[in-house]
């Protein structure tokens, strides 16, 4: 049994900050813990619904297909601006995961394709974001692209589809030039996976 099973938290306040796109709260909680005073505490927490991404395995010529955006984030902090991720975007109200994350494919990538394999699910900042980001794989074939992809110009989305082998993605993921979390993960799932026979 773990120390925080009667761990109790009492909210105090649940402030809006600032609300935009995504949602900035000021949360203000009591944490109880057996054996230990109480103790107050004030975070802020950045409010974003969950997400949904998805990692293209062109079976045929082992090859994965990404998508290079601008990241605001990261030019901020010094990095390339340009980064290579793989395809991803919000779940829309009525939608599921793998609903999501299909349509991400279509839209930024061009592929369509039916079925996907779940590879994870989990909070990327879990200290200060409550999104929640499910990741998929899918074997995919040349038959399966159908549209050109880059994304959506109501979305003003400007996209790049880049397609890597597989080998040469590893590789940019040691020499830190892929550097987005979720396509490392994902990638690395299907290193895992194709260690053991299964990609």
């Amino acid at each position: 049994m773990s120390i925080f099973d009667k761990a109790r938290i009492a909210i105090l306040e649940d402030k809006t900050l600032w609300k935009g796109w995504s949602h900035l709260r000021g949360i203000t909680f009591d944490f109880f813990r057996e054996g230990r005073a109480p103790h107050r505490l004030s975070w802020e927490v950045f409010d974003r619904r969950n997400a949904s991404a998805i990692l293209l395995h062109n079976v045929e010529r082992d090859t994965v297909t990404l998508v290079r955006q601008l990241r605001i984030a990261a030019h901020l902090s010094g990095e390339y601006p340009y980064l290579l991720e793989a395809p991803a975007g919000f779940i829309d109200d009525g939608e599921t995961a793998l609903q999501a994350a299909l349509r991400e494919a279509l839209e930024e990538t061009g592929y369509k394709i039916a079925r996907a394999t779940p590879a994870y699910a989990a909070y990327m900042s879990p200290g200060s974001v409550t999104e929640k980001l499910h990741g998929f794989y899918a074997a995919v074939t040349d038959a399966d692209r159908i549209a050109d992809g880059g994304g959506l110009d109501d979305e003003q989305e400007d996209l790049e589809v880049v397609e890597l082998p597989f080998a040469e993605a590893m590789e940019m993921v040691e020499a830190g030039e892929i550097i987005d979390a979720k396509t490392i993960m994902l990638l690395q799932w299907a290193a895992l996976r194709r260690s053991a026979g299964g990609a």
